[in-house]
């Protein structure tokens, strides 16, 4: 068996994959691979050479002008190094958001990354969280949970977590761009958004974070118990 345990967190837009999956890997010793935020940086250089996330053209174009490194500072924020910049909080706005999904359904991108999201997984325990991490990244991983909520419940997360930066938006909108994501998610012809067959599906909508991550590391200490 593999000598390392990977952990595949796969779910739709504002479900709190991020948040779970590192606090999980925090408290489990785990290093946490936010995939996101890869394609998040991906999208920030094609957004400042002016190519849009349905430029396929141009973003075969340029992709190998992206020079990514993952940078896993004591703050304990996986900061990403985008061709020496550190565009951590750059990448988090609504914008980048769209932008991520876009340049995620460009194959090139995909292969593109591919190999650094699987190297991870070879030489350290991880808990990587996207869109296909069971189905495509890592579909052999140790464990694969599809962390999921209902629409609503999602739109007011992201909803009080954008009004909390200082953020002027309308709930409506974020719920609007919740489902116009997951419909893009889902329809995209390279590796869209779905639960693996063999997946332990966890539906947090009436979950605390304390409870999720408690029945997100249940499901993980059983599975990988029997992977020894």
């Amino acid at each position: 068996m593999d000598k390392f345990i990977s952990v595949a967190i796969d779910g739709p837009a504002g479900a709190g994959k991020s948040t779970i999956a590192r606090r999980v890997a925090r408290e489990l010793g785990y290093l946490y691979v936010d995939t996101g935020a890869i394609y998040r940086t991906v999208g920030y250089h094609m957004s400042l050479m002016g190519i849009g996330p349905k430029d396929r053209d141009g973003i075969e174009r340029c992709i190998d002008d992206v020079n990514i490194q993952i940078d896993y500072q004591d703050d304990g924020i996986q900061h990403m190094i985008l061709n020496g910049q550190d565009v951590t909080e750059l990448i988090r706005t609504p914008e980048m958001s769209k932008m991520a999904s876009g340049v995620a359904a460009q194959s090139c991108v995909r292969d593109y990354l591919l190999d650094m999201q699987r190297s991870l997984a070879r030489t350290h325990n991880v808990v990587m969280d996207g869109r296909d991490i069971g189905t495509v990244v890592l579909p052999q991983a140790t464990v694969k949970v599809f962390l999921t909520a209902s629409a609503e419940v999602r739109a007011d997360r992201r909803f009080k977590e954008l009004t909390a930066k200082g953020e002027q938006v309308k709930y409506e909108d974020v719920y609007v761009d919740i489902v116009k994501r997951d419909e893009q998610d889902m329809n995209r012809k390279i590796a869209p958004l779905k639960c693996a067959d063999d997946a332990e599906v966890l539906d947090c909508s009436q979950l605390s974070i304390d409870q999720v991550v408690a029945e997100m590391k249940a499901i993980i200490r059983k599975k990988a118990s029997s992977h020894e």
